[in-house]
């Protein structure tokens, strides 16, 4: 429940963050007491070389005693249930996840059940179903967005039922999380875009929610700051290894904003378009946020018109009369789409009907959107929103 005046704030995360942070893995390891780590991974970043740099990087000290790369785009329950058969069957004794949003979210439900010493991952959906420390488990983020490195969230799809479903505790924050901008440097400009659009939604989300508070705000302008000054220049030079890095850092930032403000509308639409019509999490936000922004606007339109400086500079706020400072950062919003969609050759939508599955279809239809809305009211990340849905405030 939200109470005015009152909040809590939590970060447990050890960040490590450079051009030579892989290397800091052994050590973080051995503090840990851990020797035997499963690798987790998936097959895009394997054959990207991502797997061989982290591995060249941490030899000869640690040799992983397993390594799996069959993390779906899209986290799933029955992977997450045969990677901790895995985990057992190689005596393993910690995680070292290496992917982005899903391979992380994976790894932190085949940690559950392997802590847990338990089989069916839904009997602890929900909050607070974790009631002690799990086996350590390090994140090595291979993309600048979802920040799961740092949260207390996993969110794995339910493919049978389709939906996706929650776990949230303090239990489920990596031990640490390594930002190196090798992860990054080899990420195709549509990834890139999508993926930095996730980052600002979670920290715009963040700091417009009813849940903000003075820590997750210092942390959610930040992100902001770093992203509206790097997410473009990266896609124009992809080799960039600083803004890269800079990325990392925004990502993990709004990570850790969300974790303690919580997002809102923008994600649970996005959650529920990505479970019923299987659209990349990413391109769902980067599409919705302009939209989730200008529907809260009566309620947290001065707090949303205090992100204008952070997202474009001094220059656009002195322009730009007070009174339409607000509607200045969806317009804002709105650019950044469409250099996006420029930039990467039409790869990046700005639209649901710009979206395509692989076989050239239309996979969010009129016909889907009574099922999306279903889910979305269904979703936890509703609650810390302005306004509700009936169009009745809160």
């Amino acid at each position: 429940m939200y109470i005015p005046g009152y909040y809590e704030f939590r970060c447990s995360v050890k960040t490590v963050a450079g051009h030579q942070a892989l290397e800091a893995i052994p050590g973080l390891l051995e503090t840990l007491d851990a020797r035997r780590p499963m690798m987790i991974t998936d097959r895009g970043v394997a054959q990207a070389g991502i797997v061989a740099t982290v591995q060249g990087a941490i030899a000869p000290q640690v040799q992983p005693a397993a390594v799996d790369d069959s993390v779906p785009p899209d986290s799933d329950l029955d992977v997450v249930c045969r990677l901790a058969g895995i985990y057992r069957e190689n005596d393993c004794d910690a995680i070292l996840a290496v992917g982005g949003g899903s391979v992380l979210d994976t790894a932190k439900g085949v940690n559950i059940l392997v802590s847990e010493d338990e089989d069916d991952l839904r009997a602890f959906e929900g909050h607070g179903k974790l009631t002690r420390r799990l086996k350590p488990l390090l994140a090595v983020p291979t993309t600048a967005g979802t920040g799961s490195e740092v949260t207390t969230v996993a969110v794995i799809a339910d493919h049978g039922s389709k939906r996706k479903l929650f776990f949230t505790s303090p239990f489920l924050s990596p031990d640490a999380a390594i930002l190196d901008p090798r992860m990054t440097l080899s990420l195709p400009p549509a990834m890139t875009a999508a993926t930095g659009m996730d980052a600002l939604a979670h920290a715009i989300e963040a700091y417009t929610g009813l849940a903000k508070n003075p820590l997750s705000d210092a942390h959610a302008l930040m992100a902001i700051e770093l992203i509206g000054k790097h997410l473009v220049p990266v896609i124009e030079t992809p080799d960039d290894a600083d803004g890269r890095l800079a990325l990392a850092v925004a990502a993990n930032l709004a990570g850790v904003a969300f974790s303690n403000a919580m997002v809102g509308m923008v994600h649970a639409l996005g959650h529920a378009v990505g479970a019923v019509c299987g659209v990349p999490h990413g391109t769902c936000i980067a599409i919705l946020l302009p939209y989730g922004l200008e529907y809260n606007m009566h309620k947290n339109g001065p707090m949303t018109a205090e992100l204008l400086l952070p997202l474009a500079g001094a220059g656009v706020v002195a322009r730009t009369p007070a009174h339409l400072r607000a509607r200045q950062v969806v317009a804002v919003v709105r650019q950044l789409n469409q250099r996006l969609h420029q930039k990467t050759g039409g790869q990046h939508a700005r639209f649901l009907k710009e979206v395509k599955a692989a076989d050239g279809s239309a996979p969010v239809t009129i016909e889907m959107l009574e099922p999306i809305a279903e889910k979305a009211l269904d979703d936890g990340s509703i609650f810390t929103i302005p306004k509700n849905w009936t169009g009745m405030t809160c």
